[in-house]
């Protein structure tokens, strides 16, 4: 099986790339952010601090967390609901950040995430595929582009949904989720040593989907 591993930072446009990518090649997209989006909102939703590991652990037993294609789309389930228009929102956004920091919660999705690659020739990304989840994947991707112009794209996708959005707490937001994510003790983020940089600083978003297919069409020959 093939995988393709792709990382980077909060807002650079991973998950539409990646989906994007994983149509053209034929594979199973696996959007890991998502998993940890929806393992941070079944905490909000019970009251819960998404920063404490004994009391997310206490939740795990209940959480049942899936990614089904429906009408070819990917969907996410959380204990059979289809969740996956309720975890788009920057306050999911730092919950994920903060779950997926918890030991517990990377064990608890781990194995799921491993078992979809060896099973499908797939496309996963996320903050530590390429380092931790998938260290063998044949092609590795580190995903990035300036802080303002992700927070500018995380505005807009916000705006278009009609939710309010601040551009400078959006910012403020991917910053403070940068920091979390590359300096947490467990699978911080950081670029892959055989992973290629791909740089998507002022594309749109074909212009970044295009760039990205020709790079991993590129190393998918050279295999």
């Amino acid at each position: 099986m093939i995988s393709v591993a792709i990382d980077g930072p909060a807002g650079a446009g991973k998950s539409t790339i990646a989906r994007a990518l994983a149509k053209r090649l034929g594979y199973i997209y696996v959007d890991t952010g998502a998993l940890y989006r929806a393992v941070g909102y079944y905490a909000l939703q019970n009251g819960v601090d998404t920063t404490s590991e004994h009391d997310i652990a206490r939740l795990l037993p209940y959480i049942d967390v899936a990614l089904k294609f429906v009408d070819g789309e990917q969907r996410v389930f959380l204990n059979n609901e289809d969740v996956s228009d309720y975890i788009r929102t920057p306050e999911m956004s730092m919950a994920a950040s903060n779950v997926s920091a918890l030991p517990v919660v990377r064990a608890f999705l781990f194995d799921l995430q491993q078992n979809l690659a060896k099973t499908n020739h797939v496309v996963m990304d996320g903050r530590d595929i390429g380092t931790v989840v998938l260290p063998d994947a044949q092609v590795k991707i580190f995903l990035t582009a300036t802080p303002e112009d992700r927070a500018g794209r995380r505005h807009h996708e916000l705006q278009r949904r009609g939710m309010e959005a601040d551009f400078d707490e959006v910012l403020k937001d991917v910053m403070q989720r940068d920091y979390n994510d590359s300096h947490r003790a467990i699978a911080p983020l950081k670029q892959a040593e055989d992973a290629i940089l791909v740089d998507t600083t002022g594309n749109t978003k074909q212009q970044s989907i295009d760039q990205l297919i020709r790079v991993v069409e590129g190393a998918l020959a050279k295999l």
